[in-house]
C-alpha cells in the first residue's frame, strides 16, 4: 500500500510542475515576466541549462546520470522505510525529493535546459520552480522532523545493514 501510494502522489506532483511549467511556456515566455507583487515577486521565465543557481552549466548528461543516482537511493530507502504511522513523515520527504527530481528530469531530458519562473526580486533570488520547491520543502520537512520526531538513534536501524545482508 506504501508504494501505492507513493507513486500517486509523485504522479500528481509531478503532473502539477508539468503543468505549471508548461503554462509558463505558454503564458509567460512569450512576454519574458509578469509582476506578482512589483518589485518583490514575478514570474519570470529563465532556462536553467544547469544545477541549482545555474551550477555546471551545460553538462546535463552528468545532471541526468546524477538524478537518476539519486533517485535509485531514495527509492532504495523508501524501500526500507518501516510501514507505520511513525515514519509517514520520511515517506513524505522521500516522495517530494522523487517527485521534485523526476519533475526537473523530465526537462532535462526532453528540453535540454529546466524552466524555472518563479522569482523573488526584492531579494534577487535566483529563479525557481516547483519541483525545486518540492526538494527544499523535503530538506526542510527531513530537518524539523529529525528533532521532534525521530529523536533517537534507533529510529534509522532500517537503513542499517543486517547480518548477512548484502548491498548490491
Amino acid at each position: 500500500m506504501k508504494y501505492l501510494k507513493a507513486f500517486f502522489g509523485a504522479f500528481i506532483l509531478i503532473l502539477i510542475d508539468q503543468w505549471t511549467k508548461y503554462m509558463v511556456l505558454l503564458h509567460i515566455k512569450p512576454v519574458s515576466s509578469i509582476p506578482l507583487i512589483p518589485g518583490v515577486l514575478s514570474f519570470t521565465y529563465h532556462e536553467n541549462r544547469g544545477a541549482v543557481w545555474g551550477i555546471m552549466q551545460g553538462q546535463i548528461p552528468v545532471l541526468i546520470l546524477s538524478t537518476i543516482i539519486i533517485l535509485a537511493v531514495v527509492l532504495h530507502i523508501y524501500a526500507r522505510i518501516p510501514d507505520t504511522k511513525k515514519y509517514v513523515w520520511l515517506r513524505l520527504v522521500s516522495v517530494l525529493v522523487i517527485s521534485g527530481a523526476i519533475g526537473n528530469f523530465i526537462d532535462r531530458v526532453f528540453r535540454r535546459y529546466v524552466v524555472d519562473f518563479i522569482y523573488f526580486e526584492l531579494i534577487d533570488f535566483p529563479i525557481f520552480n516547483v519541483a525545486d520547491m518540492y526538494v527544499v520543502i523535503a530538506a526542510g520537512l527531513l530537518i524539523l522532523v529529525s528533532f521532534i520526531v525521530y529523536k533517537e538513534d534507533s529510529d534509522f536501524d532500517f537503513l542499517r545493514l543486517k547480518k548477512g545482508e548484502r548491498h548490491e
